[in-house]
C-alpha cells in the first residue's frame, strides 16, 4: 500500500486548508485511517482517525476545528483544517491504522 499526502502550505492564522491522502497499490477495502502531525522538536501525535464505516475521533486540541472524512471510491482520506493557529504548524502524515504504512508528510505552516 502506498499513501500519498498533499495539500499543505502556508496560511495565515484563522485560515483553512484541506489535506488529502490517496491510497494506491491495493484493491482491498481500506480499514481505519489516521492523520498525525509532528512539530519541530516534538513527538508525532495523533490528530484524527476515521473508521471504514465513517466513525471519527479527534485530539482535544483540534476538536471543532478539524474534520476528517473519506471517499472510499476515490480511496482518499481528507483532513479539513479550519480556524488554524500557529501551534498547528507541523508536518502532517496520514497512516493506515495498525500498520506501518505512512504517507510521506505534507508541511502546514500557520504564520502571519
Amino acid at each position: 500500500v502506498q499513501l500519498q499526502a498533499f495539500g499543505g502550505g502556508l496560511v495565515q492564522p484563522g485560515g483553512s486548508l484541506r489535506l488529502s491522502c490517496k491510497a494506491s497499490g491495493t484493491n482491498s477495502r481500506l480499514n481505519s485511517m489516521g492523520w498525525y502531525r509532528q512539530a519541530p522538536g516534538k513527538e508525532r501525535e495523533l490528530v484524527a482517525t476515521i473508521t471504514s464505516g465513517g466513525s471519527t475521533d479527534y485530539a482535544d486540541s483540534v476538536k471543532g476545528r478539524f474534520t476528517i472524512s473519506r471517499d472510499n471510491i476515490r480511496r482518499t482520506v481528507y483532513l479539513q483544517l479550519n480556524s488554524l493557529k500557529p501551534e498547528d504548524t507541523a508536518v502532517y502524515y496520514c497512516r493506515l491504522e495498525r500498520t506501518d504504512f505512512w504517507g510521506q508528510g505534507t508541511q502546514v505552516t500557520v504564520s502571519s
